[in-house]
Protein backbone atom coordinates (compact mmCIF):
# COMPACT_ATOMS: atom_id res chain seq x y z
CA UNK A 1 0.00 0.00 0.00
CA UNK A 2 1.42 2.99 -1.32
CA UNK A 3 1.79 5.74 1.47
CA UNK A 4 1.12 9.78 1.54
CA UNK A 5 2.54 12.34 3.50
CA UNK A 6 -0.49 14.34 4.30
CA UNK A 7 -4.50 14.84 4.67
CA UNK A 8 -6.13 17.44 2.86
CA UNK A 9 -9.16 19.48 3.89
CA UNK A 10 -11.05 22.43 2.27
CA UNK A 11 -11.70 25.08 5.03
CA UNK A 12 -13.82 27.80 3.80
CA UNK A 13 -14.66 29.00 7.60
CA UNK A 14 -18.68 27.40 7.15
CA UNK A 15 -19.66 25.37 9.64
CA UNK A 16 -19.71 22.31 6.83
CA UNK A 17 -15.97 22.76 6.69
CA UNK A 18 -15.88 23.16 10.47
CA UNK A 19 -16.76 19.92 10.63
CA UNK A 20 -14.35 18.47 7.69
CA UNK A 21 -11.34 20.31 9.86
CA UNK A 22 -12.62 18.29 12.93
CA UNK A 23 -12.06 14.88 11.30
CA UNK A 24 -9.19 15.93 8.85
CA UNK A 25 -7.09 16.68 12.11
CA UNK A 26 -8.34 13.75 13.87
CA UNK A 27 -7.36 11.70 10.93
CA UNK A 28 -4.31 13.18 10.81
CA UNK A 29 -3.35 12.46 13.92
CA UNK A 30 -4.52 8.73 14.02
CA UNK A 31 -2.33 8.17 10.55
CA UNK A 32 0.61 10.05 12.37
CA UNK A 33 0.64 12.86 8.61
CA UNK A 34 0.86 16.30 8.28
CA UNK A 35 -2.19 18.49 7.71
CA UNK A 36 -2.82 20.67 4.75
CA UNK A 37 -5.40 23.31 5.02
CA UNK A 38 -6.62 24.59 1.98
CA UNK A 39 -8.99 27.70 0.86
CA UNK A 40 -9.54 28.74 -2.49
CA UNK A 41 -10.79 32.28 -3.06
CA UNK A 42 -12.59 33.35 -6.87
CA UNK A 43 -12.68 36.49 -8.54
CA UNK A 44 -16.43 37.33 -7.73
CA UNK A 45 -16.89 39.32 -11.15
CA UNK A 46 -16.64 38.42 -14.79
CA UNK A 47 -13.12 37.86 -15.91
CA UNK A 48 -13.18 40.86 -17.98
CA UNK A 49 -13.55 43.19 -15.05
CA UNK A 50 -10.47 43.95 -13.60
CA UNK A 51 -9.53 45.84 -9.98
CA UNK A 52 -6.51 44.91 -8.52
CA UNK A 53 -7.30 46.71 -6.00
CA UNK A 54 -10.18 44.63 -4.70
CA UNK A 55 -8.90 41.47 -5.82
CA UNK A 56 -5.78 42.32 -3.59
CA UNK A 57 -9.04 42.84 -0.92
CA UNK A 58 -10.47 39.41 -1.43
CA UNK A 59 -7.58 37.96 -1.32
CA UNK A 60 -6.89 39.32 1.75
CA UNK A 61 -10.22 37.62 2.96
CA UNK A 62 -9.12 34.77 1.35
CA UNK A 63 -5.88 34.82 3.48
CA UNK A 64 -7.81 35.64 7.17
CA UNK A 65 -9.84 33.02 6.67
CA UNK A 66 -6.49 30.56 5.95
CA UNK A 67 -5.14 31.77 9.08
CA UNK A 68 -8.41 31.17 11.21
CA UNK A 69 -8.43 27.65 9.66
CA UNK A 70 -4.60 26.87 10.83
CA UNK A 71 -5.69 28.56 14.19
CA UNK A 72 -8.30 26.14 14.50
CA UNK A 73 -6.10 23.10 13.58
CA UNK A 74 -4.07 23.72 16.23
CA UNK A 75 -6.34 24.15 18.78
CA UNK A 76 -7.87 20.86 17.96
CA UNK A 77 -4.53 19.39 17.72
CA UNK A 78 -1.40 20.84 18.92
CA UNK A 79 0.36 17.67 17.63
CA UNK A 80 -0.28 17.73 14.07
CA UNK A 81 2.00 19.79 12.49
CA UNK A 82 -0.61 21.58 9.95
CA UNK A 83 0.48 23.76 6.34
CA UNK A 84 -1.77 26.03 4.95
CA UNK A 85 -2.40 27.07 1.35
CA UNK A 86 -4.27 29.71 -0.31
CA UNK A 87 -5.22 29.06 -4.28
CA UNK A 88 -7.81 30.70 -6.26
CA UNK A 89 -10.57 29.32 -8.56
CA UNK A 90 -12.74 26.37 -8.17
CA UNK A 91 -12.41 24.59 -4.62
CA UNK A 92 -12.61 21.29 -6.04
CA UNK A 93 -10.30 21.89 -8.74
CA UNK A 94 -7.90 22.81 -6.22
CA UNK A 95 -7.93 20.26 -4.11
CA UNK A 96 -7.72 17.99 -6.96
CA UNK A 97 -4.43 19.75 -7.78
CA UNK A 98 -3.22 19.39 -4.56
CA UNK A 99 -4.24 15.24 -4.13
CA UNK A 100 -1.68 13.83 -5.18
CA UNK A 101 0.33 14.03 -1.95
CA UNK A 102 -2.82 13.48 0.10
CA UNK A 103 -3.30 10.14 2.17
CA UNK A 104 -7.22 11.42 2.38
CA UNK A 105 -9.18 14.55 1.03
CA UNK A 106 -11.72 15.33 3.31
CA UNK A 107 -14.67 18.21 2.34
CA UNK A 108 -17.75 19.18 4.18
CA UNK A 109 -21.16 18.95 2.65
CA UNK A 110 -24.94 19.98 3.79
CA UNK A 111 -27.14 17.84 5.07
CA UNK A 112 -28.43 14.90 2.60
CA UNK A 113 -30.70 15.98 -0.16
CA UNK A 114 -29.43 19.26 -0.57
CA UNK A 115 -26.20 18.64 -2.64
CA UNK A 116 -26.18 21.45 -6.32
CA UNK A 117 -24.57 19.46 -9.01
CA UNK A 118 -21.47 21.88 -9.15
CA UNK A 119 -21.12 20.99 -5.01
CA UNK A 120 -17.31 20.31 -4.44
CA UNK A 121 -18.36 17.45 -2.66
CA UNK A 122 -19.95 15.76 -5.92
CA UNK A 123 -17.75 16.87 -8.12
CA UNK A 124 -14.54 15.88 -6.21
CA UNK A 125 -15.02 12.27 -5.79
CA UNK A 126 -15.72 11.98 -9.21
CA UNK A 127 -12.27 12.77 -10.49
CA UNK A 128 -9.94 12.42 -7.37
CA UNK A 129 -8.09 9.09 -7.36
CA UNK A 130 -7.65 9.26 -3.67
CA UNK A 131 -9.99 8.51 -0.61
CA UNK A 132 -12.33 11.29 -0.65
CA UNK A 133 -14.42 11.88 3.02
CA UNK A 134 -17.29 13.73 2.87
CA UNK A 135 -18.35 14.72 6.26
CA UNK A 136 -22.10 15.72 7.30
CA UNK A 137 -21.94 14.81 11.18
CA UNK A 138 -20.49 16.75 13.93
CA UNK A 139 -19.71 13.75 16.25
CA UNK A 140 -19.50 10.42 16.46
CA UNK A 141 -22.65 9.02 17.25
CA UNK A 142 -22.71 5.46 16.40
CA UNK A 143 -18.74 4.81 16.31
CA UNK A 144 -19.64 2.03 13.55
CA UNK A 145 -18.31 2.07 9.92
CA UNK A 146 -20.71 0.66 7.31
CA UNK A 147 -18.98 -0.67 3.75
CA UNK A 148 -20.57 -1.60 0.46
CA UNK A 149 -19.29 -5.03 -0.73
CA UNK A 150 -20.28 -6.49 -4.32
CA UNK A 151 -17.35 -7.81 -5.24
CA UNK A 152 -16.37 -5.31 -7.42
CA UNK A 153 -12.37 -3.64 -7.04
CA UNK A 154 -13.86 -0.47 -6.04
CA UNK A 155 -15.98 -2.63 -3.49
CA UNK A 156 -12.47 -4.14 -2.67
CA UNK A 157 -10.65 -0.93 -2.28
CA UNK A 158 -13.57 0.06 -0.09
CA UNK A 159 -13.18 -2.74 2.30
CA UNK A 160 -9.12 -2.09 2.71
CA UNK A 161 -9.96 1.73 3.73
CA UNK A 162 -12.89 0.96 6.25
CA UNK A 163 -11.19 -1.45 8.20
CA UNK A 164 -8.29 0.81 8.58
CA UNK A 165 -10.54 3.29 9.68
CA UNK A 166 -12.53 1.41 11.68
CA UNK A 167 -9.41 0.11 13.29
CA UNK A 168 -7.51 3.51 13.83
CA UNK A 169 -11.10 5.17 15.40
CA UNK A 170 -11.86 2.20 17.07
CA UNK A 171 -14.87 1.27 15.83
CA UNK A 172 -16.72 -2.07 14.79
CA UNK A 173 -17.87 -2.75 11.04
CA UNK A 174 -20.91 -3.69 9.06
CA UNK A 175 -19.92 -5.32 5.37
CA UNK A 176 -23.44 -4.90 3.59
CA UNK A 177 -24.12 -6.76 0.23
CA UNK A 178 -27.34 -5.61 -1.36
CA UNK A 179 -27.07 -8.35 -3.84
CA UNK A 180 -30.67 -7.82 -5.79
CA UNK A 181 -28.71 -5.89 -8.73
CA UNK A 182 -29.65 -7.86 -11.88
CA UNK A 183 -28.83 -5.06 -14.07
CA UNK A 184 -25.28 -5.80 -13.46
CA UNK A 185 -23.95 -8.92 -13.26
CA UNK A 186 -22.71 -11.15 -15.95
CA UNK A 187 -25.65 -13.36 -18.30
CA UNK A 188 -24.64 -16.26 -17.00
CA UNK A 189 -25.69 -15.39 -13.57
CA UNK A 190 -29.01 -13.68 -13.89
CA UNK A 191 -30.61 -17.39 -13.71
CA UNK A 192 -29.70 -16.87 -9.85
CA UNK A 193 -32.33 -14.32 -10.00
CA UNK A 194 -34.95 -16.51 -10.47
CA UNK A 195 -33.96 -18.79 -7.02
CA UNK A 196 -34.18 -16.67 -3.96
CA UNK A 197 -32.53 -19.33 -2.00
CA UNK A 198 -29.65 -19.97 -4.34
CA UNK A 199 -28.86 -16.36 -5.18
CA UNK A 200 -28.69 -15.33 -1.26
CA UNK A 201 -26.31 -18.58 -0.46
CA UNK A 202 -24.01 -17.75 -3.93
CA UNK A 203 -23.93 -14.05 -2.52
CA UNK A 204 -23.50 -14.68 1.27
CA UNK A 205 -20.46 -17.01 0.34
CA UNK A 206 -19.03 -14.04 -2.16
CA UNK A 207 -19.54 -11.62 1.21
CA UNK A 208 -18.20 -13.91 3.96
CA UNK A 209 -15.01 -14.92 1.06
CA UNK A 210 -14.53 -10.98 0.44
CA UNK A 211 -14.44 -9.87 4.48
CA UNK A 212 -12.70 -12.25 5.84
CA UNK A 213 -9.07 -11.63 4.22
CA UNK A 214 -9.64 -8.16 6.18
CA UNK A 215 -10.71 -9.75 9.34
CA UNK A 216 -7.52 -11.49 9.35
CA UNK A 217 -5.32 -8.32 8.46
CA UNK A 218 -7.60 -6.47 11.21
CA UNK A 219 -8.17 -8.54 14.02
CA UNK A 220 -8.95 -5.54 16.22
CA UNK A 221 -11.44 -4.64 14.88
CA UNK A 222 -15.63 -6.03 15.71
CA UNK A 223 -16.70 -7.02 12.47
CA UNK A 224 -20.18 -8.59 11.51
CA UNK A 225 -21.50 -9.22 7.88
CA UNK A 226 -24.70 -8.31 6.41
CA UNK A 227 -26.43 -9.62 3.26
CA UNK A 228 -29.93 -7.85 2.08
CA UNK A 229 -31.82 -9.12 -0.67
CA UNK A 230 -32.32 -5.49 -2.16
CA UNK A 231 -30.34 -3.10 -4.42
CA UNK A 232 -27.51 -1.82 -3.05
CA UNK A 233 -28.63 1.50 -3.00
CA UNK A 234 -31.48 0.52 -0.53
CA UNK A 235 -29.30 -1.35 1.53
CA UNK A 236 -26.84 0.77 2.19
CA UNK A 237 -28.71 3.93 2.44
CA UNK A 238 -30.41 2.19 5.36
CA UNK A 239 -27.50 0.55 7.23
CA UNK A 240 -26.27 4.11 6.93
CA UNK A 241 -28.80 5.35 9.31
CA UNK A 242 -26.97 3.58 11.98
CA UNK A 243 -23.24 4.25 11.44
CA UNK A 244 -21.14 7.41 10.95
CA UNK A 245 -19.29 6.69 7.68
CA UNK A 246 -20.65 4.98 5.16
CA UNK A 247 -17.73 3.44 2.97
CA UNK A 248 -17.82 2.61 -1.10
CA UNK A 249 -15.97 2.22 -3.89
CA UNK A 250 -16.42 4.90 -6.48
CA UNK A 251 -18.55 2.32 -9.07
CA UNK A 252 -19.41 -1.22 -8.61
CA UNK A 253 -19.81 -3.65 -11.16
CA UNK A 254 -21.93 -2.21 -13.65
CA UNK A 255 -21.01 -0.05 -16.73
CA UNK A 256 -20.25 3.45 -15.54
CA UNK A 257 -18.03 6.52 -17.46
CA UNK A 258 -15.02 6.58 -16.19
CA UNK A 259 -15.26 10.05 -15.30
CA UNK A 260 -18.49 9.78 -13.27
CA UNK A 261 -19.30 8.07 -9.82
CA UNK A 262 -21.70 4.82 -9.83
CA UNK A 263 -25.32 5.07 -9.16
CA UNK A 264 -25.06 3.97 -5.73
CA UNK A 265 -21.99 6.10 -4.81
CA UNK A 266 -23.94 9.25 -6.06
CA UNK A 267 -26.79 8.80 -4.43
CA UNK A 268 -25.22 7.71 -1.31
CA UNK A 269 -23.61 10.83 -1.37
CA UNK A 270 -27.13 12.84 -1.95
CA UNK A 271 -29.10 11.49 0.62
CA UNK A 272 -26.69 9.28 3.27
CA UNK A 273 -27.37 10.64 6.88
CA UNK A 274 -23.82 10.46 7.77
CA UNK A 275 -20.41 11.03 6.45
CA UNK A 276 -19.60 9.33 3.08
CA UNK A 277 -16.21 8.23 1.80
CA UNK A 278 -15.58 7.92 -1.68
CA UNK A 279 -12.06 4.67 -2.25
CA UNK A 280 -11.11 4.69 -5.89
CA UNK A 281 -9.72 1.30 -7.29
CA UNK A 282 -6.37 1.99 -7.67
CA UNK A 283 -5.48 3.39 -4.64
CA UNK A 284 -4.77 0.03 -2.91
Amino acid sequence: MVRYPNVLVGYDATVESDRALRWAVEEARLRRLGLLVCHCWRWPYPISHVDYDIEAIVRRMGEHLLDKGMSRAKELAPSVEARGRLMDGPAYAALLHESPEAEVIVVGSHEQGELPVGSTALRLPARARRPVVVVRQAASLHERVVVGVDGSPGGDAALAFAFEVAALRGWSLRAVHGCWEPGAVAESELPLFADAEELARSSSARLERAVALWCDKFPQVEARTSLVVKGPRTALLQASEEADLVVVGDRGTGNVDPLLLGATSSALLQHAPCSVAIVHTERY
